[in-house]
């Protein structure tokens, strides 16, 4: 079996998508995910465009990466600047980065009208700094930009760019197709006479998806002989976005024996996906090839029956070979079997309670029909199944809290720098307590002020962080009355776990996000997870 090298964007391209925003740890905890799932490359971003990109690069060099090589991202040198003396380079450098991907120009049309200079300086642009990137130390991927409507208008001068940065020392060719406006044909011929002409070049695909090609176009260069293919989880990116990722590799490992992930890794893939579409604030459409939640899905009648005796007549591949699941819509035991073993790997044992599985099961049913998600949220999934087992012992409860917001700047209609106080009266220990924090939101002011009611009691919270907070609004159509989601991320110094929230009132959600935070991070250490 052939191995085929992956290349993440998602943190960079997915971004760009419209209404997907990344917090800085969003992208360390999509690092982390991708990482475990076998990744090659992970590209960062720019290393020097912005605060949370300059910090991400610092961050993740000391995380303990166990199988992907972080990528920075950046251009060809200008024109008229020496590689030595450019500042872009000079920036993937310093981001300690180990690989560098540099995109430039190999569309004639596009280095005249687009970088209005000449042909050959465009050349010397690209050579230079592959070359300057090599002698410090970096693999360097050479993102071809345009590359196929440039082979299409001006081959010749095309394959002199991607010639210049093979000569050079390019690690790796990635061939992009960025308008997304080509057809599979095109990308294998195209590809083909690429790797012919560099017959000793490591070469990749990057797509995007404007023409709904995007994955059987990545398939059909690696059928010319590319051997890395670039993408985004979900396929997330500019416009209608770029290559799925995950439906490439699942295509590959399942359906032309290459391998890239290997087949135990790839039974991760759809938690991959619902987590990095979580992080991203979006759902995974329930259509989504191999990983929505309709991937597997069966109605009634004679389907139903056949699936029973033969699934393999509507079933292309294994569910569980890219760990989804299998849904007979009109069974009400769908889903036991995963929510046994999910609740396994939360420390919970439903052997033993066999006679409670089913109404768990159709408890968390009815909450997500209310908009609850625990995808991301293994916090509050943990204590609802212990409330159901009669296990589960609050360590506080709450009389009552109260939120006011104030702005005292004199800026007219508008407030600015508004500050958040939160007064809570709560029992722990047979004791009442009554606290005020303060904060720049109320939910910082109502975590500063369950802090410093149960400190006394449990002092193991100040090791617990809120690193990331999510607002989702579940139905748009109905105005301030919307049901709101609340995710929250906590960490400890060691792991990391989300709980989430629901309700009318943002507020309300965001308390009990809080609170199920909180009390899963100290059943976690009651039980020696730490």
């Amino acid at each position: 079996m052939d191995r085929i090298l992956t290349y993440d964007s998602t943190l960079r391209d997915g971004e760009q998508c419209e209404g997907i925003t990344l917090s800085l740890e969003d992208k360390l905890r999509i690092v982390e995910r991708l990482d475990a799932f076998g990744i090659d490359f992970i590209e960062g971003g720019f290393p020097a465009s912005n605060p949370k990109d300059i910090a991400f690069f610092q961050r993740v060099q000391a995380m303990p990466l166990r199988h992907a090589r972080i990528a920075a991202f950046g251009s060809t040198c200008k024109k008229g600047v020496a590689a030595e003396e450019d500042q872009g380079l000079a920036d993937l450098v310093a981001s300690g980065a180990p690989v560098a991907t540099i995109v430039g120009k190999t569309w004639d049309a596009q280095v005249t009208r687009a970088l209005l200079t000449t042909l050959d300086e465009n050349l010397r642009m690209i050579r230079d700094s592959v070359s300057f990137l090599k002698r410090q130390g970096l693999t360097v991927v050479f993102d071809a930009e345009h590359f196929f409507d440039g082979y299409k208008a001006n081959p010749d001068y095309a394959l002199s760019c991607v010639r210049a940065a093979s000569e050079a020392g390019a690690d790796s060719i990635d061939l992009c197709e960025t308008n997304g406006g080509a057809l599979p044909f095109e990308v294998g011929e195209i590809a083909a006479a690429v790797a012919a002409a560099l017959p000793s070049q490591q070469l990749g695909i990057h797509c995007h998806n404007d023409s709904g090609c995007a994955v059987a176009n990545t398939l059909a260069a690696v059928r010319a002989g590319v051997t890395q293919v670039q993408g985004t989880v979900n396929g997330f990116g500019e416009r209608v976005g770029n290559t799925d990722l995950l439906t490439v590799i699942a295509d590959l490992e399942l359906k032309m024996g290459r391998v890239t992930v290997g087949s135990e890794n790839l039974r991760e893939l759809t938690s991959v996906s619902q987590f990095v579409a979580e992080a991203c604030n979006v759902s995974v459409p329930a259509h989504h090839p191999y990983t929505g939640a309709s991937a597997f899905a069966h109605k009634g009648g004679l389907h139903a029956s056949a699936i029973a005796r033969f699934p393999e007549a509507y079933e292309h591949t294994p569910p569980e070979s890219v760990g989804n699941t299998q849904r007979m819509l009109v069974s009400e035991l769908a889903g036991k079997a995963s929510l046994v073993a999910k609740a396994r790997g939360l420390g919970v044992d439903l052997s033993a309670h066999a006679e409670k599985v089913q109404a768990i099961l159709d408890n968390i049913k009815e909450r997500e029909a209310a908009g609850y998600s625990y995808e991301t949220a293994d916090g509050s999934l943990a204590l609802l199944l212990k409330r159901h087992l009669g296990v589960y012992r609050p360590h506080f409860t709450l009389e009552s809290f109260r939120v006011i917001v104030d702005d005292r700047e004199d800026t007219g209609a508008l407030a600015k720098d508004a500050m958040s106080e939160a007064t809570i009266k709560i029992h722990v220990g047979g004791e009442r307590f009554v606290a005020t924090g303060e904060g720049a939101g109320p939910v910082g002011a109502l975590d500063t002020a369950l802090r410093m009611a149960i400190g006394a009691f449990y002092p193991q919270v100040a090791d617990m962080e809120l690193v990331d907070y999510k607002v989702r609004i579940l139905d748009e159509n109905v105005g301030t009355d919307a049901i709101t989601r609340v995710v929250i991320t906590t960490r400890d110094g060691r792991d990391s776990w989300g709980t989430v929230g629901v309700s009318e009132n943002i507020i309300e959600a965001s308390w009990n996000a809080l609170v199920d935070s909180i009390e899963y991070g100290l059943m976690r250490i009651e039980e020696g997870c730490r």
